[in-house]
């Protein structure tokens, strides 16, 4: 398929999506949401990917929704247009997709990082949610997600009164799984991506599931949900190969099944 705002390659068991309009810090138009999502999508249903990487370029992840878009819309064209509803498609992805981040990763840019399920930051990374500023507030899970990794308060100021992050404090508040020189940020997020490329597909997103039911249910609901995905991976010839591997003491070999 052929994009305009993005970018995509393959990277061994990796798909790697660069969001590709950096005249404008790579903010989110409603032509790169659907290129976006279309990607992702299809590399979710390619069975030859394994983990996802999303990145920008080393100024700017994402620094925001396209202000532009949306500046002179009415309540109504807003709903109808959908600017909102499809950041849902994200939910649909099984496979992990992890942000590589750099730079400004803002408004939408950070709530898109917000839904991903693991973050590599640069050391220049910047994360926040100024919609304050310009008399909205987040609209597409940031005042949702955003408080449930960092907690009520300090969520309240990022919201509220547009506090930034750095790499460092993302890391230090659960908003980042590591952090590395800007230099070499999008191969580290590609090797990190290929270490879980490499482990059993259909319980790495059993995993997936059952870690993100975490946030969304009640405790009985979420134990619910591993035993539900924890069950029928007896019924896949990936359990058996993996532990017999481990018995025998070598390398599983994972077919997927």
């Amino acid at each position: 398929m052929t994009y305009t705002t993005i970018l995509t390659e393959t990277r061994g068991r990796v798909g790697v999506v660069t969001l590709n309009r950096p005249k404008a810090m790579n903010a989110f138009n409603q032509q790169m949401l659907g290129e976006l999502f279309d990607a992702l999508e299809a590399f979710d249903k390619d069975q030859a990917i394994g983990a996802i990487v999303v990145t920008g370029n080393e100024k700017a992840f994402a620094a925001g929704a396209d202000i532009k878009e949306m500046a002179e819309a009415s309540y109504v064209e807003m709903l109808t247009a959908g600017h909102v509803q499809s950041w849902d498609r994200i939910r649909g992805i099984r496979k992990p997709v992890i942000a590589a981040v750099s730079g400004w990763a803002l408004g939408g840019g950070c709530e898109f990082v917000l839904s991903c399920d693991m973050v590599v930051a640069s050391e220049s990374a910047k994360f926040g949610q100024p919609e304050i500023t310009i008399g909205v507030i987040p609209g597409a899970g940031g005042t949702q997600r955003l408080a449930r990794l960092v907690g009520k308060y300090l969520a309240m100021e990022m919201v509220i009164n547009n506090r930034t992050l750095t790499a460092q404090e993302a890391l230090q508040f659960g908003l980042a799984n590591r952090i590395v020189p800007v230099e070499g940020y999008l191969d580290a997020a590609v090797s990190f991506a290929e270490e879980i490329a490499s482990r059993a597909p259909l319980a790495v997103r059993m995993a997936k599931d059952a870690v993100n039911a975490a946030f969304e249910t009640a405790l009985s609901e979420g134990l619910a949900v591993e035993k539900r995905n924890f069950y029928p991976l007896f019924a896949t010839e990936d359990q058996k190969e993996g532990m017999k591997a481990f018995i025998e003491k070598r390398k599983a070999e994972w077919k997927g099944k």
